[in-house]
C-alpha cells in the first residue's frame, strides 16, 4: 500500500490536472472551492480521475456527499448545522476533519471541509479497505 505522502502527491497531481491549477497552489489545507476554484461540475471530474489514478471505485455521493441536509430542519436550523446534523456529517464523512467546523457550524462553511488533506485521508481509507 502506498504511504500517506505518496497518496497525497498523487491526489495533488490529480487536482492540478482536474482544476488546471499550479502545483504550488495545492497545500494539505487548501479547500477545493475557496482556494482552488472548483465548481460543482469539477467534483465529477475529480472523482473520475481519482478512480482511474488509484484503481478504485468511489460510489456516488461518498466522497462528496450531495446536499446532505436538503433543508432538513433536524439537521439545519437558522443557518447552522444542529447537533444531529453534525452527527450525520461525522457518519457520512468520517475522513473529514470537523474540529474547526464544529466550533462554528454555519451551513455556508461546509464547503471548507473539502480539502486536499480530506481527499488524501479518504483515498488512504479506501486503499486500506476501511
Amino acid at each position: 500500500m502506498p504511504t500517506q505522502e505518496e497518496i497525497y502527491q498523487k491526489v495533488s497531481a490529480t487536482l492540478v490536472e482536474a482544476l488546471n491549477v499550479d502545483e504550488e497552489e495545492i497545500q494539505p489545507g487548501s479547500t477545493l472551492q475557496g482556494d482552488l476554484g472548483a465548481e460543482s461540475i469539477d467534483f465529477l471530474d475529480i472523482v473520475f480521475r481519482l478512480e482511474r489514478n488509484f484503481g478504485i471505485k468511489i460510489p456516488r455521493g461518498e466522497l462528496f456527499p450531495e446536499s446532505i441536509f436538503q433543508g432538513d430542519p433536524e439537521f439545519v436550523a437558522d443557518g447552522r448545522v444542529t447537533d444531529k446534523g453534525l452527527a450525520e456529517l461525522r457518519s457520512k464523512m468520517p475522513f473529514a476533519d470537523l474540529k474547526s467546523f464544529e466550533s462554528n457550524p454555519k451551513v455556508e462553511h461546509i464547503s471548507n471541509l473539502f480539502t486536499v488533506d480530506m481527499i488524501t485521508r479518504y483515498i488512504q481509507g479506501k486503499l486500506s479497505g476501511k
